[in-house]
Formats: structure tokens, sequence, C-alpha cells
């Protein structure tokens, strides 16, 4: 009888420590959530896709101090403007950039069609109020109501990077003029035709723009969503490139953008 009794006080708390561990759930390893999918909101530069995801986490009534202005400009930004950016990284890592330098999407650059290559720039995402300063070393974002295409890193600075796009204010500090041999007064500017799903369609817009402007260098290019067709102006400043794409009448969804090369 005592026996039984010490057997039974022996198997009673390992019974109950087996149930309990039976309702005890095994432990999950935090996963953090993936980047953006593409989605509707799937947009170009330079054919180039960005996309657009659900907005994150960020608080619109959060401010954030503004970062000064670089150390290196001085006096009143030369251009202030407001509107849509977005964001750009693989699979463009590693290729080069307008700049002639290799793009790095860990560094705080951006791209733009129409400042001078090297100006420094501040963007402030007027959603969260997160601001981050960049310098302009590639061209685009060539799609409609886009102002400027941010790096990764630049992206993450100013809370772009889940959001997709957003409504940004661009401040831009430019650099001095040119004084080199080749240099314009006003830079030198190109006009920009696409993107066209078929190459033949690009072909023969280039023909025909050939033959219209015997004296322009007229090129095409294949990008990753369509093919492009850039003029390039016998005397390539503001003023002639303006002209150009003013007597450009395109079908289709294609349309005429004026970038500078400098």
């Amino acid at each position: 009888m005592i026996r039984a009794r010490l057997r039974s006080a022996v198997l009673l708390p390992a019974l109950t420590l087996a149930i309990a561990g039976c309702h005890k759930k095994p432990p999950r390893a935090y996963r953090p959530p993936p980047p953006p999918a593409a989605g509707s909101n799937k947009g170009t530069y330079a054919g180039r896709d960005t996309t657009s995801s659900t907005r994150g986490n960020q608080s619109a009534g959060t401010a954030q101090p503004l970062p000064p202005a670089p150390p290196d400009v001085h006096g009143k930004p030369a251009l202030v403007e407001t509107g849509v950016a977005s964001w750009y990284g693989p699979p463009y890592a590693g290729r080069k950039g307008a700049d002639g330098k290799v793009y790095d999407q860990n560094a705080m650059t951006a791209a733009h069609r129409t400042l001078p290559l090297g100006s420094i720039v501040r963007v402030t995402n007027l959603t969260t109020n997160q601001a981050a300063v960049v310098k302009i070393t590639d061209r685009g974002p060539f799609v409609q109501g886009r102002i400027i295409d941010l790096s990764l890193a630049a992206a993450k600075a100013t809370g772009l990077y889940r959001m997709g796009v957003a409504k940004v204010r661009v401040e831009a500090w430019t650099p001095g003029p040119s004084t080199g041999p080749n240099s314009i007064p006003g830079g030198r500017w190109c006009v920009q035709v696409g993107a066209f799903e078929s190459e033949k369609d690009a072909l023969k817009l280039k023909n025909e723009l050939m033959r219209r402007y015997a004296t322009a260098k007229v090129i095409e290019f294949p990008g990753p969503t369509g093919h492009w067709v850039r003029i390039n102006p016998a005397r390539p400043d503001k003023t002639h490139a303006d002209e150009v794409a003013g007597s450009l009448h395109v079908s289709g969804d294609v349309a005429p953008y004026l970038v500078r090369t400098d």
C-alpha cells in the first residue's frame, strides 16, 4: 500500500508535466516582411521598373529635423520643386549611371532628368517628414508625374522604401557653370522618346527622325521595359532641344522627355 502511494506520488508530477508539454507551442523564428512586391502602381525609370507597395507604418505627423545643407554649398537652393518620387535598386546596382560611374544602390544618390550631374539635393518626404541629402548621378525617372528617383539607401533614409512612391520636396544646389572646351551655357540637352514595346516601332521612329533631323544624332537603345529613341541636336542647348521636343508627335503612350546630359 505504501509502495503504491509512493509510485503515485512520483508519476503524478511527471504526468502533469507531460500534459502541459503537449499544449506548449513550439518556438517560431522571426521573419521580417519581404520588400515591396510589384503591383498596380508599377512604373518605369529610363526603361526601369519601380514598384509601389502599401504605405509603411511611419506616422504622418511625426516631425523629423531636416538635415543641414552640405558644407560645400552656399546660399539658397537653385531649384525648389514638389512632386512624386520613386526609387530604384536591383538589378541596376553595378551598372554605369549617366555620370559614367558604377551605380551603388547603398550610396546616397538620385536620378533627375534636368538637374546638372553632381547637383546636391535635399529630398523631404512630405508624408513622413523624413529628409536626406543626395547627389545627382543619373537620369530619370521617365514616368509622367515623377520628378526624382532615389537610390535604395536614400529611399530608406526618407521612409520611401516600403511606400514605393511618395510626394516629396526637392531643394537643389547646382554646381557652377562648366568652363571646358565643349561646354555650352545652360548645359547640354537631348530629347528622349519611349518606351516602345516593339523594337521595330522604335527603329521605325529612329529612321523617320534621322531623315527629319539630318544634322542630329539619333540613337535607339533597349531597356528592361521597352525600347527608347534619343535625339542629340546638332546644337545641344536647351532652346534647340525644346524645339525638337515641341515638334514631335508620337502616337501611343510614348512621350518625349527633355533630358540634360551633363
